[in-house]
C-alpha cells in the first residue's frame, strides 16, 4: 500500500470514526503501516478491498479503531508547558486544596500512553513542588485505550531517547540502568494508578484539581466530538482546577467557563476561585 493509496483511505475511513484527517496528517505513517499489517492478516491485495470487507464485517471497525492509536510520547514533553506547573499551576491548586480541607491533589492524565507524562508529573512534584507545598499529597490517575501501552507504563522502563528532555538531575535520582534502558525507581511509582479507559466512552466518576488531556482528542477526533468530551473534561474539574492541553493544540468553539493560566497557550482554568500565585 503506498502513501497516497493510505491517504485516500484514512480520508475515508477516519471521518466514520469521528476523527479528522488533518490531525493524521503528520503521523499517517505509523497508521499505514499497521493497516498494512492488518491487510497482510487479512489477506486482502490493498485498501479498496480493506473498504468492502469493512462494509460486510462492522466488527473490523473496532480493529481500525485500533490502528489509528498514536503512541508518541517522551517525559516531560513540551518543557515550558511543565515548568509552568511546577512554578506556578500546582503549588497554586496545592494551596486551594488546603483551604479546602484537603491534603491530596488528584490528578488525571488521559490518554497517557506509555506512562511518561504521568511520571513527569510524580518526578516534577517529587523534585519541584512538594518542597513547597508541606502538608499536601498527591495521586494521579493515569488512563489509556490501549493495553500494550498500559503495560510498558507498568513496566515503567525506558529508552535513553524517551528521556532527553528530562533535566539530568532527576534522571540520575530517579532512574536505574538496566542494559539499555532507564527504568523508574518504585518509590516515583507509588503516586500513579494506570487503568483501562476510552475516554469517548468512558470517563472516571470523581473530579480533578488538574486534567492532562494533550495531544489526543483536540487533535484526532473530530470538532463535534471535541465539544462533547470537553464538555465531559469541564464536569470532572473542580472549580479552580486546570486543563491542560497539547503546545500546538486548541479548544474548540468558545469554551465557555475555561480561561486562559496566565497567558499560557495550553493551560485553562476553570471558574470559582482565586487562582492569583
Amino acid at each position: 500500500m503506498n502513501d497516497s493509496d493510505c491517504i485516500s483511505f484514512l480520508q475515508w475511513a477516519l471521518p466514520q470514526l469521528r476523527m479528522r484527517w488533518a490531525g493524521f496528517r503528520k503521523v499517517r505513517k505509523q497508521v499505514c503501516k499497521r493497516i498494512a499489517r492488518r491487510l497482510r492478516v487479512l489477506g486482502l491485495p490493498g485498501p479498496d478491498a480493506y473498504r468492502g470487507y469493512l462494509s460486510a464485517n462492522p466488527d473490523e471497525w473496532i480493529a481500525l479503531d485500533r490502528c489509528c492509536r498514536i503512541t508518541i510520547s517522551r517525559f516531560y514533553r513540551d518543557q515550558r508547558v511543565f515548568d509552568l506547573l511546577g512554578k506556578t499551576v500546582l503549588p497554586v491548586l496545592a494551596k486551594q486544596a488546603l483551604q479546602r480541607g484537603d491534603k491530596c491533589l488528584q490528578l488525571w492524565s488521559a490518554g497517557c500512553a506509555g506512562g511518561e507524562e504521568a511520571y513527569s508529573l510524580a518526578l516534577l512534584w517529587e523534585h519541584r513542588v512538594r518542597p513547597l507545598c508541606p502538608g499536601v499529597g498527591l495521586q494521579i490517575l493515569a488512563t489509556d485505550s490501549d493495553s500494550h501501552s498500559l503495560d510498558r507504563a507498568v513496566a515503567a522502563c525506558y529508552s535513553p531517547a524517551s528521556l532527553k528532555d528530562l533535566p539530568v538531575a532527576w534522571r540520575e535520582a530517579a532512574f536505574q540502568r538496566r542494559n539499555r534502558e532507564y527504568c523508574l525507581l518504585p518509590a516515583y511509582r507509588s503516586a500513579v494508578v494506570f487503568g483501562c479507559q476510552d475516554l469517548r466512552s468512558r470517563m472516571p466518576a470523581r473530579r480533578f484539581d488538574l486534567i492532562l488531556c494533550r495531544n489526543l482528542v483536540f487533535t484526532y477526533f473530530s470538532i463535534e466530538l471535541q465539544q462533547q468530551l470537553l464538555t465531559d473534561l469541564q464536569q470532572r474539574l473542580r472549580p479552580g482546577g486546570a486543563l491542560v492541553i497539547g503546545a500546538h493544540e486548541s479548544l474548540p468553539g468558545t469554551a465557555a467557563g475555561l480561561t486562559r493560566w496566565s497567558g499560557a497557550q495550553a493551560i485553562f482554568r476553570t471558574g470559582g476561585a482565586d487562582l492569583a500565585p
